[in-house]
């Protein structure tokens, strides 16, 4: 697949070489070893199409001012044949180039020719790489960090697969532990309180006290009546977990579905206990002179293996003891595993049983503290801690009105991701989630969500599509159809206008690599917005209709292009893409 921008990347770096390699072998410059040097987009267009501080960092290395050896550069540089038209020289030496008629008219007819496979890469090499995101707990609802991960985890899986990875999407259920025991104990009390009224049950202060609770209760009541309030405590729980946990785990399944998220693999936590995963990994670890027994329990050194890491990465004896790392807990004196021996079983299996070359979680920045530890304990058991990655999610702020809105008007509580679904449309939610770096604060205004305006951004970015589509209908309508144009019929763009919508379209495919290298898919919504702007600047400078019939119908394509683009981001986002609005 093509990737005009890179390309030109490549070129560029080959002109600079080849210009450095004629002015040392003329004796216009010394030789010398030479540092690397950047290639970069300038900020404002006036300074090149693409800038290069070549002559900058082989000042010291050639003991020669920037500016001769920017001179030398480009006496010797050799555009011929190359997708440049020019090279100036700006300032105290950067290297600027100008893109030639032909790199325009080639990224419009590779935008064409490639349609929606455009902006696909081979990077990854179909690599096996698994991205775990939203893992609710399935004792109760999703909420706002659930909505915010699910929009993230779902746009980073789908940018790797647009780079050549072979992605998984995981959903790890956690029904296993202290939470599912907490569950049962719950569910029990609710179900008692049904038959024996709630002053005669005390409700435990560490139980769940959500309305769902009561509604799964009920259900259970409705189903088997009073038979489980003389049974066994733990008979009875065992029976409430065991009916009321499938539910959850439906509905977190048909609310995801909704919300256009549908995972390859839904991974029970269970499952590890049952197959001795939990049971081999401790083992591994204390093979390893790792643990050690105190009071009971079996603790994991986490503070040794981190404090190595630490150290073998520049830290100071100083630096590292601030951070006051603790080893934790693998085995409870009661003999039952902590959620912490689990989670590095859990992720045993991602790389040494399933094996995945690359894992990305994206979490709740208030698991910030477990990101060192399960790294560390990754190279404990000989999984490679490096091959893990932690995308850290900030909270979400819903407003309304400059307001702060923190309850469900409706439930009276938290609000949900169904709660949202309800109020907002799905792809407003998935563009907003989508609108900042994961690790930054996100303020989701509820009434811009739902606005039909250019001040809500999808609206606007949906409207430029929807907008290329309305021109082509109308001209089509006149008897204007876009005919397929030779190289040389795509020769003809200009303007400033029309150079700034490809070269925003020549970006696409570097913009998807990047929102996977970056784990950021802020760019694809940033991306998406700059490419309406850039549209509706063009289409208002640049006449179609009534233009002589080369022009016009070079434009049409362009038009076609910035459309395939648009509807190319909009659909990696799965955010709809109208063709009326």
């Amino acid at each position: 697949m093509r990737d005009p921008v890179r390309e030109a990347k490549e070129q560029f770096r080959d002109v600079i070489n080849g210009a450095l390699d004629a002015a040392v072998e003329e004796g216009l410059l010394p030789g010398a070893e030479r540092p690397d040097y950047n290639i970069e987009i300038p900020a404002d267009a006036k300074n090149g199409d693409l800038a290069t501080n070549a002559a900058m960092v082989c000042a010291r290395a050639l003991h020669l001012p920037p500016r001769k050896i920017a001179e030398a550069v480009a006496a010797k540089a050799q555009l011929s044949g190359t997708c440049f038209e020019r090279m100036e020289i700006a300032g105290p030496g950067f290297i600027n180039v100008f893109y030639a008629k032909d790199w325009y008219a080639g990224t419009v007819a590779a935008v064409l020719s490639e349609g929606e496979k455009y902006g696909e890469s081979d990077w990854g090499g179909g690599r096996k790489i698994m991205i775990e995101f939203v893992s609710a707990n399935p004792t109760g609802p999703m909420h706002m960090g659930n909505a915010r991960g699910g929009a993230i985890g779902d746009g980073l899986a789908a940018a790797f697969e647009k780079c050549g990875w072979n992605v998984t999407r995981e959903f790890y259920i956690n029904d296993a532990g202290n939470q599912i025991e907490k569950f049962g104990v719950s569910l029990e009390a609710r179900y008692l309180q049904i038959y024996k009224g709630e002053d005669a049950v005390e409700f435990p202060e560490e139980g769940y006290h959500g309305e769902d609770i009561k509604v799964r209760a009920r259900e259970f009541a409705d189903l088997h009546g009073d038979s489980y309030v003389d049974a066994e405590p733990e008979k009875r729980r065992r029976a409430l977990i065991d009916y009321a946990l499938p539910k959850n785990i439906e509905g977190l399944q048909r609310d995801l579905g909704k919300y256009r998220i549908n995972y390859d693999v839904w991974f029970r936590e269970s499952s590890l206990y049952k197959d001795g995963t939990v049971d081999k990994v401790v083992g591994i670890l204390r093979d390893k002179g790792l643990t050690y027994e105190k009071d009971g329990a079996l603790w994991y050194r986490n503070a040794e293996v981190v404090g190595a890491a630490l150290a073998a990465e520049g830290k100071t004896p100083e630096q590292i003891e601030a951070l006051e790392l603790k080893d934790d807990v693998l085995i409870r004196a009661n003999g039952n595993p902590t959620y912490f021996a689990g989670d590095i079983a859990y992720h045993y299996n991602k790389f040494a049983i399933r094996g995945f070359d690359r894992v990305i979680n994206v979490w709740g920045a208030d698991h910030h503290g477990h990101v060192a530890r399960l790294k560390g304990a990754m190279d404990a058991v000989g999984c490679g801690g490096d091959r893990l990655d932690i995308v850290l999610m900030q909270l979400v702020e819903l407003m309304r009105n400059g307001k702060p809105e923190r309850m469900s008007k409706r439930t009276g509580r938290a609000i949900t991701l169904t709660d949202l679904l309800e109020e907002v449309p799905i792809d407003a939610a998935r563009f907003f989630f989508n609108m900042r770096e994961p690790n930054t604060h996100l303020v989701f205004d509820l009434g811009l969500a739902v606005e039909q305006s250019a001040q809500n951004p999808v609206y606007y970015v949906q409207y430029a599509h929807a907008r290329i589509c309305s021109i082509l209908r109308n001209l089509a309508a006149e008897g204007i159809e876009p005919k397929k144009l030779a190289p040389e019929g795509l020769r003809l763009y200009d303007t400033d206008e029309e150079k700034a919508l490809i070269a925003l379209l020549a970006k696409y495919p570097g913009e998807i690599t990047e929102t996977a290298k970056s784990y950021d898919t802020a760019r694809l919504t940033r991306y998406a917005t700059d490419m309406a702007t850039a549209f509706h600047r063009f289409y208002t400078a640049c006449r179609c209709k009534g233009e002589e019939e080369h022009l016009m119908q070079a434009r049409l394509s362009l038009c076609l292009a910035a459309k395939t683009v648009i509807a190319n981001v909009l659909t990696l986002l799965k955010v709809d893409v109208p063709e009326s609005m």
